[in-house]
């Protein structure tokens, strides 16, 4: 089995990371919102692609302003607009740090997950095998490994 997580990342570059992406946090909260599941099904989407599509509508609305609807604060929506691109750079950004920091806690989860059944498969053959001590440690993994995820299949247990 090779390990691709053969390192520790530094107390320090940890503690750092946290602090700044908690400063990146406070300075964003007063112009973020949160949507409910709900909420987020219901809204049309603008994206990359939709983007031109909306800044030309604008552009139609400056200097064609007669085929308007005047519910439509045009204002409001140039500031909605900016917003969009304001923060899509930063959501890009966060995006990819938190697909690699998802991958690299998988990855580093999986190879210590898959290390211990292997310790464990271990044990339960020392166990067949009538080895002092062993049936006490396998008793007590089962029940952890049992307790913390029953979907868990537990190669070589058969």
């Amino acid at each position: 089995m090779e390990n691709k997580i053969n390192y520790l990342i530094p107390e320090e570059v940890v503690t750092l990371a946290t602090a700044k992406l908690g400063e990146v946090a406070e300075i964003l909260k007063p112009y973020l919102i949160t949507l409910t599941a709900a909420q987020r099904m219901e809204l049309p989407k603008m994206n990359d692609d939709t983007l031109p599509f909306v800044l030309q509508c604008l552009e139609y609305c400056q200097s064609n302003p007669e085929f308007a609807p005047i519910y439509i604060d045009f204002n409001r929506q140039h500031e909605g607009i900016k917003t969009f691109e304001q923060l899509l750079p930063l959501y890009h950004i966060a995006q990819q740090l938190g697909s690699n920091l998802n991958d690299t806690i998988t990855q580093a989860g999986s190879e210590s997950f898959t290390s211990s059944l292997s310790y464990f498969n271990s044990v339960k053959y020392a166990t067949k095998m009538g080895a002092p001590g062993a049936k006490a440690i396998a008793e007590d993994l089962s029940r952890l490994l049992v307790r913390q995820n029953k979907s868990v299949p537990i190669p070589g247990n058969n």
